[in-house]
This record gives structure tokens, C-alpha cells and sequence, in this order.
């Protein structure tokens, strides 16, 4: 793990992101060490040459960062993790992330958690502090009225997928079990189904398993997204496909042919269907 200095941790949005509900997002970490196959990441100029860093002035330079913001009044939720994992197992010695959500309390913005990892729970303390004290913006004091949104992502609850997919990260059961304990101590959490595995996690009967377990674990809500694969990430992605299931990548090819999405056709049934069962399990779909 290289140790860099960050001259910004802060990224604000042009608009808001409508699923996590973030105009801002925050990565103290550069690479993972869950090393997913599927992350977007890899697609990307940040992703090929796979290097992991931590930002160790983090803190000080959010600290910069939150005073203008809180100047000018540009309040909103700050998503934790949007480009790598903040929990990962390096978080435990460098405590970056923890020292980061100290900032935030400090200047009372809300934050939207998203992570595979229980190590989240050791957060809790803070975490507890800003949800009390976090000053929402005002069109989402209604229908969010939390400062703090912890979710989980997930893409199978397959743990032999998982460890092909995810080689790096928690198991499926490890993750759900940590919602679970978020959900006892009084936070709002949920499951990002974020991306299903096309003819693997993303059939009808996987997606009614997947969110019958969220539902059972306590989850407020539930996302469910579609795979991208660009770039160097589709070129290892079906290195792994072709190596562990075969049979699907023609099939591949002509979902993903000469695009980074899915079809149209996929992404609207995908939606459809997730909605549906989650009205069926009377489980919240989306935040907001």
C-alpha cells in the first residue's frame, strides 16, 4: 500500500445522484484489495495499472474542503466509497476513512456509507453522531430525514460466486449479517444489488432469493443495477467468464455488443422485475 498526498478528496457533482442521493463523494483509498472483477474502476484510467494507495492527508484536506463548502452553503450527502473501498483491510491500520467521517461530524454534512465490509462497525460511534447532528438539505428532510444512509453492496448471495467475482472481499453472508447489526443500533441500511451478473445473479428466481434476503435481514430499501463493462474491465471480466462460465460469453456478446451497457431491452425488464418483486416482499425500492 503506496502512501500518497491527495491535494483534493472532495468531489462535488453537477447534479445529484438520483439513486445514492449524493452530491458529493469522497475515496480516502486509490485501488482495492477486494480486486472485484466486475468494478467499473478497472475500465477506467484509474484502473489498469491496479495500484493501491491511501491518501493519508485525507482529513486535513476535507477538512479545507467541508469549511468552503459549509461557507457558501452547499450542503449535501457525502457518499462514502463511490470509486473503491473505504473499509477495506488497510483501513484498520491507517484509520483514514474513520478520521475523515470525524471531519464530517465536525461540520455537519450527511453521509451515505456504501461498502461490502464489516469493518464499518467500528464506525458506529461516529457514524451515530453524525446521523443525530447532520444538517440534510432541505428538499430531502422529508422523504430521506436521516443523516446517515448505510449500504451494503452485494452481486450474488452465492458464496462460490462471490469468491470468482469478489475474490478479495467478505462473503455475501458476512456483509448481510453486518447490515443486520447496523439495522439493531437504529440506522437506515440497505442492499445495493449493484451490478447483477447477467445469466448468473440476474434471473428472476436469484433476484426474488436476493431480495428475500435483504428483506430478512432488515434492509429499508433495495437497489438493483445492471453490469458496465468498459475498456481493460470488459477485457478482464471475460477472462474470467470464459474461464469459469463458458457457455455464456456468446451471449455476452450480443447483450454487451459495441457498448459498455447492457441493452435498453435488459436494463428496463431488470428494473421491472425488481420492482415488482419488491412490492411483492413489501420491501422499499430506492431510497427516494
Amino acid at each position: 500500500m503506496r502512501e500518497v498526498y491527495a491535494k483534493s478528496v472532495l468531489n462535488k457533482h453537477k447534479r445529484r445522484d438520483s439513486w445514492f442521493l449524493d452530491d458529493y463523494s469522497i475515496n480516502p483509498y486509490t485501488g482495492c484489495q477486494y480486486n472485484c472483477v466486475y468494478c467499473y474502476i478497472h475500465g477506467s484510467r484509474y484502473g489498469r495499472g491496479g495500484e493501491l494507495a491511501v491518501k493519508v492527508n485525507s482529513p486535513n484536506v476535507l477538512e479545507k474542503q467541508l469549511s468552503r463548502a459549509e461557507r457558501l452553503g452547499e450542503r449535501g450527502f457525502i457518499l462514502i466509497s463511490s470509486a473503491t473501498e473505504a473499509w477495506q483491510p488497510a483501513e484498520e491500520r491507517y484509520e483514514v476513512t474513520r478520521r475523515c467521517l470525524e471531519v464530517i461530524k465536525r461540520h455537519r454534512f450527511p453521509v451515505h456509507c456504501l461498502t461490502k465490509s464489516p469493518l464499518i462497525l467500528r464506525d458506529l460511534d461516529i457514524l451515530e453522531e453524525i446521523d443525530k447532528r447532520a444538517i440534510l438539505p432541505g428538499d430531502l428532510r422529508n422523504s430521506v430525514g436521516r443523516g446517515v444512509l448505510i449500504t451494503f453492496s452485494l452481486s450474488t448471495l452465492d458464496p462460490e460466486i462471490s469468491r470468482i467475482f469478489e475474490p478479495g472481499a467478505p462473503s455475501p453472508l458476512e456483509r448481510l449479517k453486518a447490515m443486520r447489526r447496523v439495522k439493531d443500533v437504529g440506522f437506515k441500511a440497505g442492499v445495493a444489488y449493484i451490478p447483477v451478473l447477467p445469466f448468473i445473479s440476474d434471473t428472476e428466481e436469484e433476484l426474488e432469493k436476493m431480495i428475500g434476503a435483504a428483506k430478512e435481514f432488515g434492509a429499508d430499501y433495495v437497489f438493483v443495477g445492471a453490469l458496465t463493462l468498459y475498456g481493460f474491465g470488459k477485457e478482464l471480466y471475460y477472462r474470467v467468464l470464459e474461464r469459469c462460465f463458458p457457455e455464456h460469453l456468446p451471449k455476452y456478446g450480443r447483450l454487451y455488443l459495441r457498448r459498455g451497457e447492457p441493452e435498453l431491452g435488459y436494463r428496463r425488464k431488470l428494473e421491472t422485475i425488481s420492482r415488482r418483486i419488491c412490492a411483492e416482499k413489501k420491501v422499499k425500492y430506492r431510497i427516494a
